[in-house]
């Protein structure tokens, strides 16, 4: 089955009505842009002008508002979830010490199916891009996808992706230490690799395999208390307030605009950096003994930090 017919099936699967890639309108446009393109071919064959008015007006526009209707639904309802979680911990002590699992299971599987949604419509986007780059000049459709990241309406640059990721897997663990012959998600799962650095991989439909590095580009170690910039790039908590020349004490909020995510050099993408909560618990779990050192090493540096700034606030509060 082709991936329109099988993405279209998909969303018509779905529960509730959510926004979703018009994969086929958007295969329609790319059409009328060949079409337009054909018109206006050279006598040697090189097509001509550079800027295409179906694209400038219709497909980049119509797509630019799809991505951000997506993202926007999985954001929100991914946060919406997690919040869930947090707040209804006491609930669901009550509910296991009753043996209902009910509520255990619906969180698993809204979870997955929300990844699931995610990781969908990636494909989505990146099979639509690739036919644009087949139909007319790859270079826009690069600088479009750009942009999106900029913006933030790129979905797989989400921080809530890889919290559900691992709210995914923490919750399957649990639920094997509760029925010792339940299996854990094959589809969903903490991989490591020769150097035992561990990443987050999961597989949908077989057509789209996604593995997100958890190792800090700072200090080079596995992510230890991760947070997630604006620009969606993972750092340790330390790490990142190192970038943003802040100390621990004042955290991110006090970073400046100016400062720019060591990856990818965009500015301002400290302020509303995503604390990975589920992250920092699926790690401290099963990377125990690298994060009990780790842990040793950044309570030294935070009592120092801490203490320095006391110390330079008391000197500026005595006028010395």
């Amino acid at each position: 089955m082709k991936f329109c017919k099988k993405y279209q099936q998909y969303m018509k699967e779905q529960k509730t009505e959510l926004p979703a890639i018009g994969f086929k309108k958007l295969k329609k446009t790319l059409n009328e842009c060949r079409l337009y393109f054909q018109s206006q071919q050279q006598d040697d064959g090189q097509c001509f002008p550079l800027q295409c008015p179906m694209c400038d007006e219709s497909f980049f526009p119509s797509l630019h508002n799809q991505m951000s209707a997506v993202v926007g639904s999985f954001n929100k309802r991914a946060q919406k979830l997690l919040q869930l979680h947090r707040s209804s911990s006491f609930r669901k002590y009550l509910t296991m010490w009753f043996k209902d699992p009910g509520n255990h299971d619906d969180l698993m599987q809204e979870g997955k199916d929300l990844i699931s949604y995610a990781l969908i419509n990636a494909i989505a986007v990146r099979k639509i891009l690739k036919k644009y780059h087949k139909v007319v000049y790859s270079f826009q459709g690069q600088e479009f996808r750009s942009q999106a990241q900029n913006i933030q309406i790129e979905i797989l640059q989400s921080p809530w992706l890889r919290e559900l990721m691992a709210f995914h897997i923490n919750l399957s663990e649990e639920k094997v230490k509760e029925s010792q012959s339940a299996l854990l998600s094959q589809d969903c799962s903490l991989i490591f690799d020769d150097e035992q650095k561990p990443s987050l991989s999961w597989e949908l439909f077989d057509s789209l395999k996604l593995d997100i590095d958890l190792t800090c580009s700072i200090c080079l170690d596995t992510v230890f208390d991760p947070v997630c910039l604006r620009c969606g790039h993972i750092f340790c908590y330390m790490c990142a307030c190192s970038a943003a020349s802040v100390t621990i004490v004042d955290g991110l909020k006090a970073a400046e605009p100016k400062h720019k995510c060591p990856l990818c050099r965009e500015a301002g993408v400290f302020e509303g950096a995503v604390h990975m909560d589920q992250l920092h618990i699926l790690l401290r779990r099963r990377c125990h003994e690298y994060w009990e050192k780790r842990l040793q090493s950044e309570r030294a540096e935070r009592v120092r930090q801490a203490k320095q700034h006391w110390e330079t606030q008391s000197r500026a509060f005595l006028g010395v």
